[in-house]
């Protein structure tokens, strides 16, 4: 997600017991974590602390990794699945059963808040995916009842059952074959919760805290969180991949921009995600920092409501598509840490077309366009995130390229900033933009998570698809690219998907950029990976390195 929704308004009904009043990261709070940990500096606001309710964000991009763990990950090198909460697992009748062996002697978190009594098994593996499937299940309405990246996936048309096969056994049975199913259940979407602190929360009554106090099994767990200033983790002593090196980990919202730079040069930052790309200069030249760059498997694009006129209309669309310098945005948003995308897929994607183009910028003929239809002038509002995304340094100043390169041909493009996140509550809010700046980032180089998640029929009501695009053809390609395990019909199915969007043109894809992530140069074992935060349990503070000057 993590992605990525525009949101209109900021949330704020996360209300967590261990909330103080707002403050920023103190002298004393930075002391003691320099000594006994780290911290990480990212702009980010966030509604939940469970992925699963999440369409991308911090919740997903950086916390997941930090709190849960899931059946199966992708390695970040080789991209190919590997064990993590399940230790094997088999494909059965087809393609239509998953079966798998779980890990054993995997501990829950043990917070101020609960004291779990068992190790996870069987049964919470059913409880947390039978939260999403089950819409009679108690939980799954807890906190609303919206899954966006599963119910964009219509994980629940997918799966005919789960079933307990003993303590350490689970198989899923699936409708239909599925190629892409291990894929799904390895990203941050799908963690593991614990179903007895389900069970002990309803008994008190007090549901709505399983996704405000989290309870995982992963390195860290929740110890403070002060809304809009700082996530406090500490370390997991019973983690099963072995004590987490730092004793905590501090994750600064406060600052944004230039003064996130500024806290990772005086070191009130130990690292600092997503730093802009005209920051690079700077941080390549301190010999303080540390700057790594990985290929990101992300998108960032334009998208238009094609349910509004005049963006129903083809053809605008594509006269929008000819007037953006896409060249300009790499130059001056980027600064060569990016490409111009060619499809909604990036190159790091196994399905990726090389012959897929996307309207290149010729203005002319964009006016052209306009003037045959008898469009003089054209007034289109656009929603732009204000916070900074993996995909996107800058999402204002992106917008006010598109907005001077727009007004050549005649259409007058109001800015509209939002902040935070979108929510169900604002439904009738989604009709009154024309275009939305967003994009998206998954943790799965498979492309079922790309096309789906915002461009298929069901991502609509999941409130994913903004374009509110939903093409028939379009979706039985990609069905009928999950009926077979061979990836060469697979790619031949999303090449023809590929073909019908650039036809259609629901979203322009605008740039795939790279992963940048800058840090004091004392830091180590600290991993970028291509599908988002990596897990903080190797990282350490090298004392010898802090000494240096």
């Amino acid at each position: 997600m993590h992605a990525l929704i525009i949101w209109v308004l900021s949330l704020t009904y996360l209300a967590i017991p261990i909330l103080v009043q707002s403050a920023p990261v103190t002298q004393s709070v930075q002391k003691d974590v320099h000594q006994h940990g780290f911290v990480y500096c990212i702009n980010g606001i966030f509604h939940t602390f469970n992925p699963q309710m999440s369409s991308g964000g911090l919740a997903v991009d950086t916390l997941a990794t930090q709190l849960y763990d899931r059946l199966l990950a992708i390695d970040p090198y080789t991209y190919q699945l590997v064990p993590e909460l399940a230790e094997k697992w088999q494909m059965l009748d087809n393609g239509t059963t998953y079966r798998f062996q779980l890990r054993k002697e995997v501990a829950f978190q043990t917070t101020a808040w609960f004291t779990p009594s068992r190790m996870m098994n069987a049964d919470d593996v059913i409880f947390s995916f039978q939260r999403i499937l089950n819409r009679e299940q108690h939980y799954h309405h807890v906190n609303g009842s919206k899954y966006p990246y599963f119910d964009s996936l219509q994980f629940a048309k997918t799966v005919r059952s789960i079933k307990k096969l003993d303590d350490y056994r689970v198989e899923f049975h699936l409708k239909a074959p599925d190629a892409s199913f291990l894929s799904h259940l390895a990203t941050h979407y799908a963690p593991i919760l614990s179903a007895e602190y389900a069970d002990k929360l309803t008994k008190k009554n007090k549901q709505q805290q399983i996704d405000q106090e989290p309870i995982g099994t992963g390195p860290f767990m929740l110890n403070e969180y002060r809304s809009g200033q700082y996530i406090r983790l500490f370390r997991h002593n019973q983690y099963w991949r072995g004590l987490p090196r730092m004793q905590q980990v501090v994750i600064d919202l406060g600052v944004s921009g230039t003064g996130r730079l500024s806290k990772l040069l005086t070191g009130e930052c130990d690292v600092l995600a997503y730093p802009a790309a005209n920051q690079l200069t700077i941080l390549r030249n301190d010999p303080r920092l540390r700057l790594t760059l990985r290929p990101g498997m992300n998108l960032a694009y334009l998208s238009f409501n094609t349910l509004k006129p005049p963006l129903n209309n083809v053809n605008i669309r594509h006269a929008i598509a000819l007037a953006i310098n896409r060249q300009r945005l790499m130059q001056a948003i980027y600064y060569g840490t990016a490409e111009a995308a060619t499809s909604i897929l990036p190159r790091a994607s196994w399905a990726y077309d090389s012959q897929a183009q996307i309207t290149q910028y010729n203005p002319n003929q964009a006016r052209k366009i306009l003037q045959q239809l008898g469009i003089k002038q054209l007034e289109l509002s656009l929603w732009v995130p204000t916070a900074t995304r993996s995909y996107n340094p800058s999402p204002l100043k992106t917008a006010e390229l598109i907005q001077a390169d727009l007004a050549q041909i005649g259409i007058t493009v109001n800015i509209i900033p939002v902040e935070g996140h979108f929510h169900e509550r604002h439904q009738k809010m989604e009709m009154s933009h024309d275009l939305i700046l967003s994009g998206w980032a998954t943790d799965s180089n498979d492309p079922d998570s790309f096309f789906r998640p915002i461009l298929s029929c069901a991502a609509i009501n999941s409130q994913a698809n903004y374009s509110h695009w939903c093409d028939p053809q379009f979706d039985t390609l990609l069905q009928d690219a999950l009926q077979t395990q061979q990836r060469a019909e697979r790619i031949h199915y999303y090449q023809q998907a590929q073909h019908i969007l650039e036809q259609q043109l629901p979203v322009l894809p605008l740039a795939s950029s790279l992963r940048l992530q800058a840090y004091r140069h004392d830091i180590k074992g600290l991993i970028l990976s291509t599908f988002g935060s990596a897990s903080f349990a190797g990282v350490f503070r090298d004392s010898d390195e802090s000494k240096k000057p």
